[in-house]
């Protein structure tokens, strides 16, 4: 062997740069990155990931715009006073006289009535003792000349058998004609006399509930008309309970009020 040959054999040796299999081992300097070239890369966020110092996703008003936002302060802002006028006024119907319900009395009646009525009071409750019932009949003009009265239609009895069951009655079923009924009586004397310019108001309304349930009623056939209403109420006693060993009378005490002529318009149930 030569010299030539030995020193190939030492370049391709098992200690040489080549390795035992002669394939070349990748040099110290391109396998591990340079320090600046680390650092970039620690610096440097993966991509698609959050922020490390995002918080928890804004909800609810949070999560609306500036403007918006002002918009819904207001919005409850105004429910929230809308809430407190409601209660405020309820709170001076139902209470006892006092100075603000009777310098206010007009301003708490027109919000109340009719939709928010209340009846019961504050702090002196006062429950009915009594049953009354409203009836009415008719004078009704035939089609072929006569006349003829129909017989007594219970109108209360009527609204309670509409409530009765109904989880939803309207206010008309529950007020009309009670309310009718009490304003006929706080504006008229026991003789049925009307006291003051509120009596004749209260007859027309009456009278005209009168045409339209008698209408609804069928108490007038075709080619009828009614020509005069009458109106009474019947009262009865709520019987007390059998410990109070109160005793009362269970006798009706009925209430007759005079004839009305209806006027023609409103003969044929035409009221609006």
């Amino acid at each position: 062997m030569d010299a030539h040959d030995t020193g190939s054999d030492a370049r391709r040796g098992p200690d040489g740069p080549d390795g035992p299999d002669g394939s070349a081992e990748p040099s110290g300097a391109c396998t591990e990155p340079s320090g600046a070239a680390a650092s970039a890369g620690e610096s440097m966020p993966s991509v698609g990931a959050p922020a490390a110092d995002a918080g928890p996703p804004r909800t609810g008003v949070a999560a609306l715009s500036p403007r918006y936002q002002v918009g819904a302060v207001l919005a409850l802002a105004v429910v929230a006073a809308a809430v407190c006028v409601h209660l405020g006024l309820t709170f001076l119907h139902v209470a006892p006289a006092n100075t603000l319900s009777k310098q206010h009395g007009s301003v708490v009646d027109e919000w109340i009535y009719p939709e928010f009525e209340q009846n019961w009071k504050l702090f002196a409750p006062n429950p009915l003792q009594q049953n009354i019932s409203v009836q009415v009949r008719a004078e009704v003009s035939t089609a072929d000349g006569g006349v003829r009265t129909t017989g007594w239609y219970d109108l209360s009895a009527e609204d309670g058998r509409a409530i009765h069951g109904n989880p939803l009655p309207s206010h008309t079923q529950q007020n009309e004609l009670r309310r009718a009924w009490d304003f006929f009586v706080s504006t008229h004397d026991s003789d049925n006399r009307p006291v003051g310019l509120r009596g004749a108001l209260s007859e027309t309304y009456l009278r005209r509930i009168a045409v339209l349930r008698l209408d609804r009623d069928g108490a007038a056939e075709p080619g009828d008309a009614v020509r005069r209403v009458q109106y009474r109420s019947r009262t009865t006693v709520v019987p007390p309970p059998e410990w109070s060993g109160e005793k009362v009378s269970d006798r009706p005490v009925y209430r007759e009020l005079p004839w009305w002529r209806v006027p023609a318009d409103e003969a044929g149930g035409g009221v609006a």
